[in-house]
């Protein structure tokens, strides 16, 4: 069986740029499900059309890209926001990257450039145009240096089953490989979850990667 197309919406305010956006991802196989000018229409419709990818631009009329961002974050924590924007401002990236988008793209990127990053944003992974990625870097070793590290809490068996979690392993699939009951692993996630302050698995998977427990996000 064929795996379904990712599902991508767009959301940008220039009529001409959105139709281009949108044959170009259509003709590299996406599904392209929704394409707005603003934000709080992309916001209102996110719940029915199930976004795996949102293609943001930020300077949005009315709502911001950043607030339409962090409202589609807050409905779906495991939606996969990638901002595509004009501004390469370092305060621009990082209010983007702070309230949960996955990438941030320069609108200056060749078209191959914008599907990569695209495809890369789908499977979960992290993706920057040059010079912006060791922005986000450097404010992240930051902020871990400012805060306690919340991974300093949990045992060395949470450690271990967390980043089995972050594999894709079903629970059952993690009890035989560490020869221990399902009881027991379910115990020791739902510890995870609450230490972290955390509402589930694909929060744990996300900040597994976040936090250097896992490498990456796998296809799930």
């Amino acid at each position: 069986m064929t795996a379904p197309a990712t599902r991508i919406v767009l959301v940008d305010d220039h009529p001409i740029w959105r139709e281009a956006l949108e044959r170009d991802l259509a003709a590299a196989g996406y599904t392209v499900v929704g394409a707005f000018g603003d934000g709080e229409s992309a916001v209102r419709a996110a719940p029915a059309l199930r976004p795996d990818v949102v293609l943001m631009d930020l300077m949005l009329p009315g709502m911001s890209g950043v607030q339409a961002a962090a409202e589609l974050v807050a409905l779906d924590p495991a939606v996969r926001v990638l901002m595509f924007s004009s501004s390469g401002e370092d305060e621009d990236v990082l209010a983007a990257v702070k309230v949960g988008a996955r990438g941030y793209l320069v609108k200056s990127a060749r078209g191959a450039e914008l599907l990569e990053a695209v495809r890369r944003t789908a499977e979960g992974r992290a993706t920057f145009s040059p010079g912006l990625a060791g922005l986000v870097l450097g404010e992240h070793r930051r902020i871990r240096r400012d805060e306690p590290d919340p991974a300093a809490a949990l045992t060395e068996r949470e450690t271990e089953i967390l980043r089995l979690v972050s594999t894709g392993r079903t629970s059952r699939q993690i009890a035989d490989a560490l020869t221990i009951s399902y009881r027991t692993v379910q115990n020791h996630i739902q510890n995870t979850l609450r230490k972290l302050q955390l509402h589930n698995k694909v929060e744990l998977t996300r900040w597994a990667v976040d936090h250097g427990i896992a490498d990456d996000v796998p296809e799930l």
